[in-house]
């Protein structure tokens, strides 16, 4: 008999089984998740309580969705602070809501975790049947992919469109080398490129990357130090702690990159990135000095160098970003699904997302007339 099952941690799921389901995307390995969760990064006291549904059968594990209780929208990237105003200006209470996603990592992935889309569609209902039996106010689903969307659609949930901005490495087939990328564009955004890259040479700074094991102690602390100043320096409190990046480092080694700029022989810039086969996922950057074209250099081109040498084919640029596009990142659709409790919220947010829709779709059209690339470039999906 299959039972769901609700979870407040994965610790007790065995690894090996929960990422036999994630199809090698390293944003949703039991590592990834559980140090989210060790670390009080993404905890009841942080605001996101996991309340994971499980599906089993006798003892065999079958599935997952990670979910949580939100007591805010922070660290979500699918912005509804809008919504929570409208529900504070009518005496409602849009908080606690329930929540699934990454936390604090807007990178796109499987939600309904199982090897069936009978066992995803269980899932799927069971965390609206949940919504429905709660407190909550609401049930939101972040950055899925297109197909569980159509499923989520289906089942009664609001699709909502975003864009994100994506390197494709030539369809598939593959760049020889830096210079064969820049080829492929048109002359203005190619010299462009080369006076960024010019300067940041020029300035002395040059750059190593490292991966797994090879980056050291003392590396970690230089490259948090970096991350928690950029969220200083944006008036902010960062997410992510130093235990976190520690636990990932002995749990997942080899799916970390990370990039140091050196400058006198000292680290002044670094950038995390992770990464599988044939994905790398764009995610926090930091310096110490401030360099023009450091930023685009550290986080974009010695990326995309990486990528290329080793045959990966897609690099998710991260969240919003539209100066991406003169660099090779292509637009994106993402997607996200929404469910209201209240009927009469429900009601606007939907005439809302379809108005947005329409915004979205033009948008799309007015980048991709813009494509960097001389015959239009991979085509962005949408």
């Amino acid at each position: 008999m299959i039972v769901v099952c609700v979870k407040n941690s994965i610790s007790n799921i065995p690894a090996i089984e929960w990422d036999a389901l994630i199809d090698g995307n390293p944003t949703l390995r039991h590592a990834f998740l559980d140090s989210l969760h060790t670390s009080g990064c993404a905890s009841a006291r942080s605001g996101w309580t996991p309340q994971y549904l499980t599906l089993w059968n006798g003892t065999q594990f079958r599935g997952a969705m990670p979910l949580y209780v939100k007591s805010h929208s922070y660290g979500e990237y699918v912005f509804d602070w809008a919504w929570a105003e409208a529900y504070e200006r009518h005496g409602l209470a849009y908080f606690p809501k329930l929540l699934s996603a990454v936390p604090f990592t807007p990178v796109t992935g499987s939600r309904l975790l199982a090897g069936t889309d009978e066992d995803r569609r269980l899932l799927l209902h069971a965390a609206l049947d949940a919504a429905r039996k709660s407190d909550v106010s609401s049930l939101h689903i972040l950055f899925p992919h297109e197909s569980e969307a159509r499923m989520m659609e289906s089942a009664g949930m609001m699709l909502r469109a975003t864009v994100q901005f994506h390197w494709i490495n030539r369809d598939g087939a593959g760049f020889a080398g830096f210079d064969d990328y820049l080829a492929a564009m048109s002359h203005d955004k190619r010299k462009k490129i080369r006076q960024e890259r010019r300067r940041v040479a020029e300035a002395g700074i040059t750059f190593e990357h490292r991966v797994g094991s090879e980056i050291s102690e003392s590396d970690w602390d230089f490259f948090c130090a970096c991350y928690e100043r950029t969220y200083r320096q944006h008036r902010s409190t960062p997410y992510l702690k130093r235990s976190f990046f520690g636990e990932i480092a002995r749990r997942m080694p080899e799916n970390l990159l990370l990039v140091l700029g050196y400058r006198q022989g000292k680290p002044i810039a670094a950038a995390l990135n992770l990464f599988n086969s044939d994905t790398l996922y764009g995610r926090y950057w930091g310096a110490s000095e401030f360099h023009s074209g450091l930023h685009f250099e550290t986080c974009y081109y010695q990326a995309l160098e990486f990528c290329i040498a080793r045959g990966i084919l897609l690099f998710e640029g991260g969240a919003q970003g539209e100066h991406k596009l003169a660099r090779g990142f292509l637009p994106i659709k993402t997607w996200s699904a929404h469910w209201l409790k209240e009927p009469g919220f429900a009601s606007a947010v939907e005439d809302y997302l379809r108005r947005e829709t329409g915004g979205i779709e033009a948008h799309l059209d007015e980048l991709n007339e813009s494509s960097p690339f001389k015959d239009g470039g991979s085509r962005s999906e949408n």
